[in-house]
């Protein structure tokens, strides 16, 4: 077998069949990394962002986000999710261009034939941009920066920790 499972036998691209595979407890870590003014992250800190809690929307919009992913990402299946959890980490030391981040992390897990990697992925990916979204007016040089899966378990494959 190919390892891009994705393409059918013409190249073409194809939703693979999982109905093989066992149900198991599938879980994934991801983030995204903000990066911003101090003035914004105290803002946020201090909830003085014009259009509400930051956080608290961020979150929702982060769950929201692992259930619709397979209305934005053609070939992944939809999934019953059994958890999502959202979770910020802020650094207010500002870097060498004098910005400091706010992290998103976000866990989902399910029980069944294929992963939440892509679900993780883009919880805090639309967290990430939800932030932005609610902060621009504010701070539009802001970079959203570092999406990669963290760690993922269950399923054939095992495993897996990002090497940092």
């Amino acid at each position: 077998m190919s390892a891009f499972t994705h393409f059918n036998k013409a190249g073409r691209a194809r939703m693979i069949d999982v109905s093989g595979k066992d149900v198991t407890r599938r879980t994934a870590t991801a983030q995204a990394r903000l990066l911003m003014q101090p003035e914004t992250l105290a803002k946020i800190r201090g909830g003085t962002i014009a259009k509400g809690d930051v956080l608290a929307v961020a979150q929702t919009a982060g769950i929201m986000g692992a259930k619709r992913t397979p209305d934005l990402i053609p070939m992944c299946h939809s999934l019953l999710l059994t958890g999502v959890d959202i979770d910020f980490k802020d650094d207010p030391r500002p870097n060498r261009e004098g910005r400091c981040s706010l992290m998103v992390m976000a866990i989902v897990t399910t029980t069944g034939q294929t992963g939440v990697e892509m679900e993780a992925l883009t919880a805090a990916t639309v967290a990430a941009l939800t932030i932005y979204d609610m902060c621009k007016a504010v701070d539009r040089d802001m970079v959203c920066t570092d999406v990669c899966l963290l760690k993922k378990a269950g399923g054939k494959s095992g495993a897996y920790v990002r090497k940092t």
